[in-house]
């Protein structure tokens, strides 16, 4: 059952904010998605969120990306929703079937890239295997920090675009 996007915009203040928050962790996000209300259309709600991302700081994106568990985890660093819980794990659903060697090879990248770059790995991992991330995580360890900060944030933009899609359908 889809939902009307006026949904959305009759929802009180601080309750908007809740359900953006499952969509993109970053409070600075979901405030100015709040403030740009109301919205006609998901494509005005989509390239509005796009705006707003592009928009905002480093210190923004990153704590967007706190409020993602490691790929393969269960938890993010912050406390989260339900709602963004449950689609993380189903935008992970590749890992839950990976041999113990990717498991264990995704583990200590993991730690490696976040010791090299001092956040989590960001990937859209939705319809990628363990071995696709995999691959894609060796990839992107070569990286300088700035340039892997903006795949990054490209990534999450990405993620949220698909949790918008699913909080109004």
């Amino acid at each position: 059952m889809t939902r009307d996007i006026h949904w959305l915009n009759l929802l009180p203040r601080d309750d908007a904010i809740k359900q953006l928050k499952s969509c993109c962790g970053s409070d600075r996000w979901a405030e100015q998605m709040v403030n740009r209300r109301p919205f006609t259309t998901f494509d005005q709600l989509a390239t509005t969120a796009d705006d707003v991302w592009r928009s905002l700081t480093a210190d923004d994106w990153l704590e967007a990306f706190r409020a993602h568990p490691k790929i393969g985890e269960k938890k993010a660093v912050t406390a989260t929703s339900i709602q963004s819980q449950h689609w993380s794990n189903s935008e992970q659903a590749g890992v839950q079937n990976a041999s113990g060697e990717t498991a264990a090879s995704l583990a200590t990248l993991n730690r490696e890239y976040e010791s090299k770059f001092g956040y989590i790995f960001i990937v859209c991992a939705t319809g990628k295997s363990s071995d696709e991330m995999l691959a894609i995580l060796r990839q992107r360890m070569k990286n300088q920090p700035a340039k892997e900060l903006r795949i990054a944030a490209a990534e999450q933009a990405k993620i949220t675009q698909l949790r918008l899609k699913k909080l109004i359908e």
